[in-house]
């Protein structure tokens, strides 16, 4: 493990024990979550943005597992481990995680964040808000850089043969 992975780490066993231990330091908590596959300048944005916030951003990738499931049987081009590495690289990221489900549900009722961000192509109604909204966290919506997706950069790649 990067010895800078291993400082921002939580595994998902650890997570909510982590989190009332910067409760109890009345730190606010700030959550996002994605994919992170072929990290790009759109991505870093968002982060950033992200760690904007609140006091702590805790960052939650999702697993190989579910990318497969909730898009394509191809995907993660980059696995896991190395998703963790780069994003806990980020000096804007305090922490991070990862969840096996299609949706981030489980891991925002275990965090119960003060803010979850999410990009403009979900919109204020997405899939999180009804958990943030229940424990008194709100949603910030970030915009996105047009044009620049994960997706895109692979058929300008796969354009590249």
């Amino acid at each position: 493990m990067a010895p800078w992975k291993e400082e921002k780490y939580i595994s998902p066993s650890e997570l909510e024990e982590k989190v009332a231990g910067l409760r109890k330091e009345q730190k606010t908590l700030a959550t996002l979550n994605g994919s992170f596959d072929l990290l790009h300048a759109g991505h870093l944005k968002m982060i950033h943005e992200a760690s904007l916030q609140a006091d702590i951003l805790i960052l939650a990738l999702n697993s190989d597992l579910s990318i497969k499931k909730y898009k394509s049987p191809l995907r993660p081009i980059i696995p896991l481990e190395q998703r963790l590495e780069m994003v806990s690289a980020l000096q804007f990221v305090d922490f991070v995680t990862y969840f096996d489900e299609t949706t981030p549900i489980d891991f925002l009722e275990k965090v119960k964040p003060d803010v979850h961000v999410n990009g403009a192509e979900y919109g204020a109604d997405c899939i999180e808000a009804d958990v943030v909204k229940k424990y008194g966290g709100k949603i910030h919506i970030v915009t996105l850089i047009p044009g620049l997706s994960t997706s895109n950069l692979v058929k300008k790649i796969k354009a590249c043969d």
